[in-house]
């Protein structure tokens, strides 16, 4: 049995040395193997990732505490803006604000930036950087919204110089009320601002200021609005006063806008006039056609109500008159007037023919004269006049209180003899006929109101233009 197994581990010695003395396997690499220096398999070493020690970074932001302002305890720090304005975006009269787009830029000093350099070239930094130094807090008095422009990247930009010189510099789209007075509206001109403050400084920590004067403020010459035309871009600055903080520097960026005139013209004031006009046309409709003078006078009015709807649609409720509310108004008077014109005609025209079948009831025998004439029935007749009636009965001639009556009996006018004879009479009673014959007072009204709306058109534009 010993025997035995000395016998298997001699083989499995014997197995274990032959396999040793096999050639190993070579995987293949697809290429040829050719005889090679062993200098050349000894790889190069790469001189970008040795390190000569922990480099010294060029700004030291971490040994200063950037939450206090610079020369903390000291004077104030000067803080200079300028402001280039890319677009006026949008200006609404409903909501009283103004869109605008602009680059903003601080300049200031902060000697714990500075840095040494030989060149003296600055450093340029994108936002990341502003999170980590002091940077000041100028805010937009009066904004309702504002924001900076971050496509594709924040739009932010920080500029060290080896002095400590700072730039800061962003683009932002801003908000801002603009109080606007709509007296003189569409014939106005607005003066808007924005303001620039710092929000946590007072002027004894801050001092911001306009760093070129009227130069600080730029704008391109591409600006444009569709219903204004922008007059003039100044800027101006001075202390603002609060009873809890104190006082405060404020900047502040003034534009005059003008508003464009002709649209208004088109959609307002001519369609306005042209219903004026419109109106005027039943003073020369039949005062018998009762249906055709009525539906164009309606038709005018209110056309008159829709376009005083429309205008005060786009329009802030203000409490005050507007210059376009007064023109409007005087036109929606005129045209209700021509509509209260043909009412007078039409009752007065009711009246008169009331009063003329009386008389054809009253005088019968008249209706069949031959030769009809008009005749003062008073008591001063002459005796040819009286012989006319000669073959007619008594009961038919007017007795004594008839006769002070002083009736007008209004036959057809053919005799022109006997009409010339009654002319100074007739010339005494102009304002009673005026009413008695209605076609007199669509003749004055074709001139009356005309010449009534020219004078008010004239009095409006040298007033309002």
């Amino acid at each position: 049995m010993p025997y035995f197994s000395r016998l298997i581990l001699l083989l499995f010695c014997l197995m274990v040395l032959v396999e040793s003395r096999k050639p190993k396997k070579r995987r293949w690499t697809g290429q040829l193997e050719t005889s090679k220096p062993s200098h050349l398999y000894k790889k190069n070493p790469d001189m970008t990732k040795i390190r000569q020690g922990k480099p010294q970074p060029l700004l030291r932001v971490d040994d200063h505490d950037f939450t206090m302002r610079p020369a903390f305890g000291g004077p104030a720090i000067p803080v200079g803006v300028d402001v280039q304005v890319e677009s006026l975006d949008s200006i609404s009269e409903v909501d009283m604000d103004f869109t605008m787009t602009l680059y903003l830029r601080h300049y200031w000093k902060d000697e714990r930036l500075a840095f040494p350099s030989a060149s003296n070239k600055s450093m340029t930094f994108d936002g990341r950087l502003v999170k980590k130094i002091w940077v000041p807090d100028v805010f937009f008095v009066h904004s309702k919204r504002s924001f900076i422009h971050d496509t594709t990247t924040d739009n932010i930009m920080l500029r060290v110089f080896p002095d400590g010189q700072v730039l800061y510099s962003m683009r932002i789209t801003v908000t801002a009320m603009c109080n606007m007075d709509f007296s003189h509206f569409p014939l106005d001109s607005q003066t808007c601002s924005l303001e620039l403050e710092s929000y946590a400084y007072t002027d004894e920590d801050l001092m911001l200021y306009w760093k070129n004067g009227d130069e600080s403020l730029k704008t391109d010459e591409k600006i444009s609005l569709s219903q204004f035309l922008i007059q003039k871009f100044h800027t101006t600055s001075r202390l603002a006063f609060y009873s809890s903080t104190g006082w405060y520097n404020r900047l502040y960026i003034n534009f005059t806008l003008r508003r464009h005139i002709f649209f208004f013209l088109l959609q307002t004031y001519f369609p306005a006039t042209l219903m004026v006009m419109l109106s005027w046309v039943s003073f020369w409709i039949d005062r018998r056609a009762v249906p055709a003078r009525v539906s164009l006078g309606i038709t005018t009015v209110l056309t008159m109500s829709t376009i005083i709807t429309g205008v005060n649609a786009s329009m802030p409720r203000v409490s005050y008159i507007k210059a376009v509310d007064i023109y409007l108004w005087v036109s929606f008077v005129f045209v209700f007037l021509s509509v209260l014109e043909y009412a007078a005609v039409n009752y007065l025209t009711t009246v008169q023919e009331r009063k003329e079948r009386k008389l054809q009831e009253k005088f019968p025998c008249m209706c069949g004269m031959l030769h009809s004439r008009t005749m003062m029935l008073d008591g001063s007749y002459s005796e040819s006049e009286a012989n006319s009636l000669a073959g007619y009965p008594r009961s038919h001639i007017l007795t004594e209180e008839e006769r002070q009556d002083k009736i007008v009996v209004h036959l057809a006018l053919s005799n022109e003899s006997s009409s010339s004879r009654k002319k100074g009479f007739l010339k005494g009673q102009v304002g009673l006929r005026i009413f008695q014959n209605t076609h007199a007072i669509d003749k004055y009204s074709r001139l009356i109101f005309p010449a009534s709306y020219i004078f008010f058109n004239l009095i409006y534009w040298s007033v309002f233009a």
